[in-house]
């Protein structure tokens, strides 16, 4: 994952290069009266928001972008699962090797996996990767997967990172409840089981899965004929980590959070930001791992989800987009950080409510003054408080932060 500037594959620089001037984007066309219509020629960044579907890229030539003010958050953690995170090592350069080993409780555990078969000598070869668990209770364990998403294994990161996340927001309970006998080991995702992995292709799951016995969840790397819980029991090596390859690994101690701005967002202040997942103004979380008696850190805040309560309202007449971007695709130090895809949930506004691929148009979005609509949002008639509610979650493989930008847009410029 794109956590560090020197990672040669994904690095994600921290916070202090979206830093400098927080300057207030003049809005653009005069200021009129609560709910009125702004007069005069409608702008061009309007007519290009309001022209582009949910998702759609566009050109924004006309926007200054890293120079919208920050809106202040106050951010709060919220009841989650148990959650795990299995990237680091990202890549897993011995033929057979543990990269993750953790203990869990009977409850919910959230479960992120993100590793590449990294074998290259004395020559690349095909492997499997697998996450499994081993029940150490007395009693049979019962395991029901809740939320499930697995992308085929693939060299296109970016890809798999969207399509994950929207999978993710999509899934719903399954029926099915698998038993576990004490002592015994069984794939998470069975599917793993089946699939092999070439030379530099990622394996991403992201998992949300009920338990009701104490268990040990592992994630190694074999070759394709063997299973899982074979490999397992000959109790291969855990490698150590890697400070420069993979944002982190271990059990976390935040699984969810709430932000919400600490003001209303009034369209008559011009254009403004939401960061989040910086490092700085939202810092990484924390927990624990059993392979060091250090504090662990999650270098991303990948897995981890945002619900953002967004109050708004206008009192010059105008209506708001939300955009993203790659905001560190500039520059020819930010080699990796080229391009962004992610997915959100987002309000209902002109355009439907629900998932929303970003981009949608195309495999990614590259730099500014390309941007990406997620949804614009009509004023009410008499300019009162209303309420937009997204979902978010760092995207794998994207460098962060990819900020959410809210944009006054002249309604008549459609």
């Amino acid at each position: 994952m794109n956590f560090s500037l020197n990672h040669w594959k994904r690095g994600l620089a921290l916070a202090a290069l979206l830093t400098g001037t927080l300057a207030t984007v003049r809005a653009t066309g005069p200021g009129t009266t609560p709910g009125a219509t702004p007069t005069g020629p409608p702008d061009s960044t309007s007519a290009r928001i309001l022209a582009a579907a949910a998702g759609a890229s566009v050109e924004l030539p006309d926007f200054a972008f890293g120079k919208s003010r920050q809106l202040g958050y106050h951010k709060l953690v919220l009841p989650g699962p148990q959650f795990l995170i299995s990237d680091d090592p990202e890549y897993i350069r011995v033929p057979e090797a543990a990269v993750f080993r953790e203990q869990v409780q009977p409850g919910t555990v959230r479960f992120y996996l993100y590793n590449v078969n990294g074998v290259k000598e004395p020559q690349k070869i095909d492997r499997k990767i697998t996450a499994l668990i081993k029940n150490t209770g007395s009693r049979p364990m019962r395991l029901q997967m809740l939320k499930y998403s697995a992308q085929p294994p693939s060299g296109d990161y970016l890809k798999i990172g969207r399509n994950g996340l929207a999978d993710y927001f999509a899934s719903q309970p399954s029926a099915k409840v698998r038993t576990v006998k004490p002592g015994q080991a069984v794939a998470i995702d069975e599917k793993w089981e089946q699939t092999t992995v070439k030379y530099d292709d990622l394996v991403h799951g992201f998992y949300e899965f009920l338990i009701d016995q104490p268990g040990e969840v592992t994630v190694l790397q074999t070759d394709p004929a063997t299973p899982g819980p074979k490999a397992l029991a000959r109790n291969p090596q855990v490698l150590p980590g890697k400070s420069k390859s993979g944002a982190g690994r271990g059990i976390f101690g935040v699984s969810n959070y709430r932000v919400q701005p600490d003001s209303v967002f009034d369209t008559r202040s011009g254009a403004a930001e939401i960061t989040v997942a910086d490092g700085q103004r939202d810092p990484w979380v924390e927990g624990t791992a059993s392979h060091t008696t250090e504090t662990a850190v999650l270098k991303g805040n990948y897995g981890v989800i945002y619900d953002i309560t967004i109050r708004w309202k206008s009192t010059d007449g105008r209506g708001l987009a939300l955009l993203t971007r790659n905001a560190r695709g500039g520059g020819e130090n930010n080699l990796w950080c080229k391009a962004m895809a992610t997915t959100v949930m987002v309000s209902p506004g002109l355009h439907p409510g629900g998932i929303v691929k970003l981009p949608s148009d195309k495999p990614t979005t590259r730099q500014e003054p390309e941007a990406v609509v997620i949804q614009v949002f009509a004023p009410k008639a008499n300019g009162e408080e209303q309420t937009i509610h997204l979902t978010y979650s760092p995207p794998g493989a994207s460098c962060l932060p990819t900020p959410i930008t809210l944009v006054p847009v002249q309604m008549n410029a459609r």
